[in-house]
C-alpha cells in the first residue's frame, strides 16, 4: 500500500531510507535542520536511483516518477498528513526524545513514529513521545539501499496493530524484516559491536596491518568486508556511540569502545566520511 512517509535527518542513512521508500512507490517528505541537506537531497537520491536504472532494476520512467513524489520540509509541521515518520538523526537520547514529542504533536493520531536508532532504548524514546503505543524501531543498515536487513523493534507499549503494520511496511520495501525485542544493540549490534571492538583491540595490541586483519577475517571467517573496513564504513563515531550505549545498558565494560577509537574520534578520523580511518580513502 502506497503511503506518505516522512524521514527526519537527511545524512547518508536518511537519504538512503528516502531512496528505498521512493523506489517502493511511497511519497516521501524529507526534513533536516540543515538547509544544504534539504537542498541537495534530490540530487543525492536521484544519483542513487540512477544506479538502479543502470543495473536494469528500475526504469527511467520509474525513476522520474519517484523523484516527482519527493519533497522536503524544514519543520515537523510538514508531516501533518504522513502515515509513517522515520527518524534518522544523531544518536543522542535527549535530542531524539525532544523530536518524538514534537512528532507526536504534529502528526495525525494514527501515524506510526519510527526510530532508526542502532543502540538507544526504543522504549525510552516511545515513553518520551507521549504516544508510546505508536512508536517502533525500524533499524535500517548502511547503506540502506543495499543492505537487506531491517530490525523491527517492539516495546512493551507498542500497539500490536502498529507493530504488524511496521513489519508489513519493511517487507514492502523488499527488506528482510526481523522482529527484535528492545534489548541493548537489538540483535546484530549486540553481537557485532563487541566483535568490532575486539578487532580494534587486536590491531592496537599486536600492530598487525589493518589490511591484513581485514583480509584474515574475510578469508578465514567468510566476512564480506573486514572488521576495520566495516568500522570505517559505518563511521568511528557511530561505533563509539553504539559501544558506549551497549556497555552502559548491559553494565559490560567489554562492550565499551577501545581507547584507540576514542582517540580517532577526537582527531576527527572517522573513516570513509572523513577520508581517514583505519584505512585511507580517496577524497574524490
Amino acid at each position: 500500500m502506497t503511503q506518505i512517509v516522512g524521514v527526519v535527518g537527511l545524512g547518508t542513512m536518511g537519504a538512503g531510507i528516502v531512496q528505498v521508500c521512493l523506489a517502493a512507490g511511497h511519497t516521501v517528505i524529507g526534513m533536516d535542520g540543515v538547509d544544504a541537506a534539504r537542498d541537495n537531497l534530490a540530487e543525492r537520491v536521484e544519483k542513487g536511483l540512477q544506479r538502479g536504472v543502470a543495473k536494469g532494476t528500475l526504469t527511467a520512467e520509474d525513476c522520474a516518477a519517484a523523484m516527482a513524489r519527493l519533497s522536503t520540509t524544514a519543520t515537523v509541521d510538514g508531516f501533518a498528513d504522513a502515515d509513517l515518520v522515520i527518524e534518522a538523526i544523531a544518536e543522542i537520547p535527549q535530542v531524539k526524545h525532544d523530536l518524538f514529542r514534537e512528532l507526536a504533536a504534529a502528526t495525525k493520531p494514527d501515524a506510526i513514529l519510527a526510530t532508526n536508532t542502532s543502540a538507544i532504548s526504543v522504549t525510552g524514546i516511545a515513553e518520551a513521545s507521549g504516544r508510546p503505543e505508536s512508536v517502533v524501531g525500524l533499524h535500517f543498515f548502511n547503506p540502506a539501499p543495499v543492505m537487506p536487513l531491517v530490525e523491527v523493534v517492539h516495546t512493551k507499549h507498542a500497539d500490536p496493530a502498529v507493530y504488524a503494520a511496521a513489519i508489513e511496511f519493511a517487507e514492502g520495501l523488499g527488506k528482510e524484516a526481523v522482529p527484535c525485542p528492545d534489548t541493548p544493540g537489538f540483535i546484530v549490534n549486540r553481537i557485532l559491536v563487541p566483535m568490532l571492538n575486539d578487532a580494534v583491540r587486536t590491531y592496537a595490541e599486536t600492530g598487525a596491518d589493518p589490511a591484513d586483519i581485514d583480509r584474515a577475517l574475510q578469508a578465514g571467517a567468510g566476512w564480506p568486508m573486514g572488521p576495520l573496513a566495516l568500522i570505517d564504513l559505518i563511521g568511528v563515531d557511530v561505533q563509539v556511540h553504539a559501544s558506549q550505549a551497549i556497555a552502559e545498558a548491559l553494565g559490560d565494560e567489554h562492550c565499551a569502545p577501545h581507547p584507540l577509537l576514542l582517540q580517532m574520534l577526537d582527531e576527527g578520523n572517522l573513516g570513509r566520511k572523513t577520508g581517514v580511518g583505519f584505512h585511507r580513502y580517496d577524497a574524490s
